[in-house]
């Protein structure tokens, strides 16, 4: 449908378009879909649990199939670049200053990861999907010496991962709760227990 419209300073024409058979067939799916994984948010194990299943999965297929490297060696360095974001804080202290508490009477601030646990695991899970799927096309079967690329993985790897343990040690933050002092409430008079 066409409709015109007049302003005070001009005319134009603005151009309505419903929407036809697939916009609204994908709209319904994508509804559907963000609302099974909005109940699957509060269910961490079983989500995690299904992630591992897909990560078995897709090792034993390129093991078995004897190839597809490349596209397992894209996946590791995605994989990769998702945990540095799982494990940074959202706000950079190096560039933002300390965010996080520094000493004993500092005020309490959680740490907040760049890259929030649902979001981690879905991208994750998302990548290996696609990466399996992508071993069906022979295409992205690239002939390449897999020990280099495993042994450049391995590096990169390592040099990051030191890279962000130091960062973690110079503004004294920890991405994990597991072992750290919890505190009660009112109720509790004890003072700070360790977590379990």
């Amino acid at each position: 449908r066409w409709r015109r419209k007049q302003g005070a300073a001009a005319m134009y024409v603005e151009d309505e378009v419903e929407e036809g058979g697939v916009s609204r067939l994908q709209s319904a799916f994508g509804r559907k879909w963000q609302h099974w994984l909005d109940l699957s948010a509060p269910h961490t194990a079983p989500r995690w649990a299904l992630s591992a299943v897909i990560m078995i999965i897709y090792c034993v297929r390129v093991y078995l199939i004897n190839g597809w490297y490349i596209i397992t060696y894209g996946l590791g360095i995605y994989v990769l670049n998702l945990l540095i974001g799982f494990l940074s804080p959202q706000a950079d202290p190096e560039i933002e200053g300390p965010t996080l508490p520094t000493s004993k009477d500092d005020e309490f601030r959680p740490f907040i990861r760049r890259l929030p646990e649902f979001k981690f695991w879905y991208s994750l899970t998302k990548a290996f999907v696609i990466a399996f799927v992508l071993t069906f096309f022979s295409v992205f079967n690239i002939p390449v010496f897999w020990p280099i690329l495993l042994m450049y993985f391995l590096a990169l790897f390592v040099l990051t991962m030191k890279r962000q343990i130091k960062h973690m040690i110079k503004f004294k933050y920890v991405p994990f709760s597991f072992g750290k002092t919890k505190y009660g409430g009112k109720e509790d008079a004890g003072g700070p227990r360790q977590a379990e």
